[in-house]
């Protein structure tokens, strides 16, 4: 059944952002601008060894700063990860956080941030009603955010995924003040990234923009933003994948990357609501998952959202219009850049049906997919894309 849309809607899109090559540069001003003196770098071990870490904090001492790292970060973040980073941010005393990295690192930093002056535990403030009405404002650490991956852009966002160890769950920890205070976009930081890596955080920032585009409320600049997002993917994310030294399809990413998590304010849907399960308990990648199941609730959807992706399929120039030319390049796009056609080939397997299901149907982003899915319907998506059937 499709949901009718409510003309009304909270809007916001304040981030101050650096964007562009070189910009790395001016990390320790943008800290003193957001009120640091002694912040405390938050990233993953991988990262934490590359150069591009280490001069950031040789930056950040030769400006005076206080610098401190703390890069236990899993590429699933964990609640051990956001307590760990809390003890080290308290235990030192440190006024921010500079959160440095992928969409883990980063959503790991701003919770870390958010909880620095909380007295409450962290679960309390799961995205659920009014429950970011809990948290003591003055509580909350600024933070400077340093994207490396262009997928998530948590950098943009005023959340952070966190799983509960407890349940297997993915939680939305969420408060309008975990915004960053100033991002570095710098694209230069992208280069390194693997092929895959690329691929599968590129398609994260398409299903953002996408299911935002499809979500059904009224937000009319989350469309517009959304809707040049996937053209910004459809442009350069094969260059990207193919040349990962392409600065200029790097910078164009990176820029869909924010537009996508500045645009899902408006809503999420099925294809959240599938992959956060799956990554959950099988610790898979999320943009990649994210991706494996997009056909299938695509078509799922179809009916309520062919008339939408009809324009999107005009405004990005397919050479088929309409709901089936739009199905189609995504699966062509996918095949392109190496994305798997089905969850049995990231491990999910039939016995995970009935966990996955019900945990997807409770999922918080299940609540704007544009036709109403409960644990049949969640079951009936799953078992498609276990097969690849369409």
């Amino acid at each position: 059944m499709t949901q009718a849309i409510s003309l009304t809607g909270n809007w916001n899109y304040p981030t101050a952002i650096r964007f562009g090559a070189g910009r790395l540069k001016e990390l320790p001003e943008a800290c003193k601008a957001a009120g640091m003196a002694k912040p405390l770098l938050v990233t993953d071990p991988g990262l934490s060894k590359l150069p591009m870490v280490a001069e950031a904090v040789a930056l950040a001492k030769k400006a005076g700063l206080g610098l401190a790292v703390f890069d236990g970060v899993k590429s699933n973040p964990v609640a051990k990860n956001v307590e760990d980073g809390l003890a080290v941010l308290r235990g030192g005393k440190h006024d921010g956080v500079i959160a440095f990295g992928g969409g883990s690192a980063l959503d790991t930093g701003k919770v870390i941030a958010f909880m620095a002056g909380q007295t409450r535990p962290m679960w309390d403030f799961e995205d659920i009603g009014d429950w970011w009405t809990r948290a003591d404002e003055k509580g909350i650490a600024p933070v400077v955010a340093v994207p490396t991956t262009a997928g998530t852009g948590s950098e943009t966002g005023r959340a952070g995924v966190i799983t509960d160890e407890a349940t297997h769950t993915k939680k939305i920890i969420f408060h309008p003040k975990m915004m960053p205070r100033i991002v570095i976009a710098d694209p230069a930081l992208t280069v390194g990234l693997p092929p895959k890596v690329t691929a599968a955080t590129g398609m994260d920032a398409f299903a953002h923009c996408l299911e935002a585009y499809c979500a059904p409320f009224f937000h009319p600049y989350a469309e517009g933003i959304a809707l040049e997002g996937m053209r910004l993917v459809k442009e350069f994310l094969p260059r990207a994948v193919a040349d990962g030294k392409d600065i200029a399809a790097r910078a164009h990413m990176l820029a869909a990357s924010q537009m996508g998590s500045t645009a899902f304010q408006k809503g999420l849907g099925a294809i959240h609501s599938l992959s956060h399960p799956v990554g959950a308990v099988l610790d898979t990648h999320h943009g990649l998952t994210n991706a494996v199941v997009m056909p299938y609730v695509l078509k799922f959807n179809e009916a309520a959202i062919a008339e939408k992706l009809a324009r999107v399929s005009r405004y990005l120039g397919l050479a088929k219009p309409g709901f089936a030319g739009f199905l189609d390049w995504v699966l062509d796009l996918r095949k392109q850049i190496g994305i798997p056609h089905t969850l049995a080939e990231l491990g999910m397997k039939p016995g995970h049906l009935a966990e996955f299901s019900k945990m997807a149907s409770e999922d918080p982003t299940a609540g704007g997919n544009p036709v109403k899915a409960g644990v049949p319907e969640m079951r009936a998506m799953y078992e498609a894309a276990l097969a690849g059937r369409l």
